[in-house]
């Protein structure tokens, strides 16, 4: 069975760096897109980042563009998130995603609907 389980999710203050991860098993997303989305409390889930195949192409929503990094590992089926200049508004259930189809390396999903497996979330809490 397909399973993406995050981890890294803690507290951290506003200024402050934390890593994500997330372990795929079950299958190779090593052709495949994957992403982060999250949900801030009182908010609907948003988009944060992708990564397409073979890592060319990255995309950011336009609140992380130059803060957070995403980035992938093949060989451990995993996919990373490492967030810095944390802001109190990036409190958040974090999400890793993957597409079940093989992708291009030059285009990303960036849309939820977009997206076949999810995990379960991990709690970032950036306090001020």
């Amino acid at each position: 069975q397909v399973q993406l389980v995050e981890s890294g999710g803690r507290s951290a203050q506003v200024g402050g760096s934390l890593g994500l991860s997330c372990e795929a098993s079950g299958r190779s997303f090593n052709d495949n897109t994957m992403g982060w989305f999250r949900q801030a409390p009182g908010k609907e889930r948003e988009f944060v980042a992708a990564i397409s195949r073979g890592g060319v192409r990255t995309e950011y929503e336009d609140s992380v563009l130059g803060r957070f990094t995403i980035s992938r590992d093949n060989a451990k089926n995993m996919v990373y998130l490492q967030m810095n200049s944390l802001k109190f508004e990036d409190t958040a259930v974090y999400y890793c995603a993957a597409d079940s189809r093989a992708g291009s390396r030059f285009i990303v999903l960036t849309t939820e609907n977009e997206y076949d497996y999810w995990g379960q979330g991990t709690q970032v809490t950036v306090s001020s």
